[in-house]
């Protein structure tokens, strides 16, 4: 055996060069765009008008009491300016087809309010009237005095009871754009409210109401009672047979509008008299 010994070597190693993966490109954010802030909304209640049962009660009973129209004044809760406490009748002259209310008794409610201790906007807003009919629809004549009478306040309403049940509330404004609503009407017996006054309401109705009767021309001025459905001036006025069937055959808002015209135009009275009797 050789004496020269073979020293084992190490074993050799190789170096392994660990490198991180390439970085990926940054993908940029599309910019966020700013959101406007949210707003709370509330919803509110739509208007509603209400009667007291003892307003409305009275009101029924002018309506009923002739086969005329009827005006008159709502007074309203402090709280609630869109509750009707009272109906108020003032002096008027009233036909089938018409209301004419004395300027001088409207100024002495109003004074008569203001002195209770009443702002305008619970007495002079609320227009009631009634129509002997079995449409509410305001008519050209109530369209125009609700305009005039009404035109220069913040805010006011226009209501028509017909004798048939239906009722018709208009809620307009003049303020900012200006502009109207049909609101819904409701008898309020929830709240306390008053006993019936009909014989106060009876003595109210007589001091202010002033009926003439709807006597196609004729010079007749007799006042109407309780026995309005009597043979009137009607039965003894000849009036053509087709006439008659076409005015019944019209839709209530045009019928409405031709009543009124002959109402206000006694020139229209004089040419149909002169037609019918020569």
């Amino acid at each position: 055996m050789s004496k020269n010994t073979v020293k084992a070597q190490p074993p050799q190693t190789t170096a392994i060069q660990l490198t991180a993966p390439p970085a990926k490109p940054e993908q940029k954010q599309p910019p966020r765009q700013s959101q406007p802030p949210r707003r709370l909304t509330v919803q509110r209640p739509s208007p509603v008008l209400r009667f007291s049962p003892t307003a409305w009660a009275k009101l029924l009973y002018f309506r009923d009491r002739q086969e005329t129209e009827i005006g008159g004044f709502a007074v309203t809760a402090v709280e609630d300016l869109l509750r009707v406490e009272e109906f108020v009748a003032v002096k008027q002259d009233v036909t089938v087809a018409s209301v004419s209310l004395d300027d001088q008794t409207v100024a002495d409610f109003f004074e008569a309010q203001v002195d209770a201790g009443r702002k305008p906007e619970q007495f002079a807003r609320i227009w009631l009237h009634t129509h002997p009919g079995e449409s509410p629809q305001p008519s050209c004549t109530d369209e125009e005095t609700f305009a005039r009478v009404f035109g220069s306040c913040q805010w006011a309403l226009m209501f028509v009871l017909a004798r048939g049940g239906k009722s018709y509330a208009r809620l307009h404004f003049n303020v900012g754009p200006g502009g109207s609503i049909v609101i819904p009407v409701d008898v309020d017996f929830a709240a306390p409210f008053g006993l019936s006054q009909q014989e106060a309401w009876e003595a109210e109705y007589k001091a202010n109401i002033d009926a003439t009767p709807w006597t196609w021309g004729l010079n007749a001025n007799e006042e109407l009672g309780r026995g309005f459905g009597r043979p009137s001036d009607l039965a003894r006025c000849s009036v053509p047979d087709d006439w008659m069937e076409g005015l019944e055959a019209m839709e209530p808002a045009e019928r409405r509008t031709i009543l009124d015209e002959l109402t206000v135009r006694q020139d229209l009275w004089d040419e149909d008299m002169e037609a019918l009797y020569g």
